[in-house]
């Protein structure tokens, strides 16, 4: 089976830390690359200080990322420093990009005919979203005002989005919807679920164990419960890859094993309906 393709996400913002708004935008990506057979291998989340999203950044380079997402930090305000610091991590100036400024302008003109903002037009804070790390590309925003920024970077493919969920899934959907189809290719996930009839993993070690260390390329998981709930827990099985036959081989061998082995143990356990092969 083909290696998938390695992302990471950066999340940025002192809010995030702070707990003032939850962090979902992780999660959106991680569905959306797991749906098309790829892989996050870390997701960060970041303070609105310039040299430690840089280091960030640099790292991911260094570790030739495939993929890697930043979210927030786009916007006008003097804390929005993620593009400065990508373009620190990266080794790159930051220049005035006239497309992105064109774009940022059409934006804000568009919400001021809207009746949205009282005002249109350019001023020097806008503007500011328009300064781009050099050799990257701004990627159309159709919900907001903020650019996305796409930069190849040696081996990895930088995409910067903002913050705001709306826009980041708006600018992945629309904007990179060639990119990301030309990335993953026709990559998807299959995943079966078993529901065992214990709430004690440690039961479960000894059969669960050999089959997890015969079947790497499948992602085994044992969803515990809160003691006292349901006496029963559910096994994920996941697996990513090129071929919706091969992944649902891999998964179908491990579950039978997995189902003899806890029936030596006395436990019983039945399959839910188990998820389609999911490609988009």
């Amino acid at each position: 089976m083909a290696e998938p393709v390695i992302v990471e996400i950066l999340c940025i913002g002192n809010e995030l830390l702070r707990g003032e708004i939850q962090d979902t935008n992780t999660n959106w990506i991680c569905r959306l690359v797991n749906s098309h057979g790829g892989r996050v291998a870390r997701a960060t989340m970041l303070p609105d200080i310039e040299d430690e999203i840089a280091a960030a950044v640099r790292s991911a380079i260094k570790r030739r990322v495939s993929v890697l997402f930043t979210s927030g930090g786009l916007g006008p305000t003097d804390d929005d420093l993620t593009l400065s610091a990508v373009a620190k991590g990266a080794g790159v100036t930051l220049e005035l990009d006239v497309t992105a400024r064109e774009m940022v302008k059409e934006r804000y003109d568009d919400f001021s005919a809207q009746g949205v903002l009282d005002q249109g037009g350019l001023n020097p804070f806008r503007e500011k979203m328009a300064w781009l790390p050099a050799g990257s590309h701004p990627l159309h925003n159709p919900v907001g005002t903020a650019p996305g920024v796409l930069l190849r970077q040696g081996a990895t493919t930088i995409i910067c989005l903002p913050g705001v969920p709306p826009e980041l899934e708006a600018i992945i959907t629309h904007t990179l919807a060639s990119f990301i189809t030309a990335t993953f290719g026709k990559g998807g996930s299959f995943q079966r679920t078993l529901t065992v009839r214990c709430n004690d993993e440690s039961i479960m070690v000894p059969a669960l164990s050999r089959v997890v260390a015969l079947h790497p390329q499948v992602y085994i998981k044992s969803l515990a419960r809160a003691l006292g709930e349901i006496p029963e827990l559910d096994i994920l099985f996941t697996t990513t890859g090129k071929e919706e036959g091969e992944c649902r081989a891999l998964v179908d061998e491990a579950v039978s094993e997995l189902q003899q082995g806890l029936t030596a143990l006395g436990i019983n356990h039945w399959e839910k309906i188990g998820s389609d092969f999911q490609c988009k």
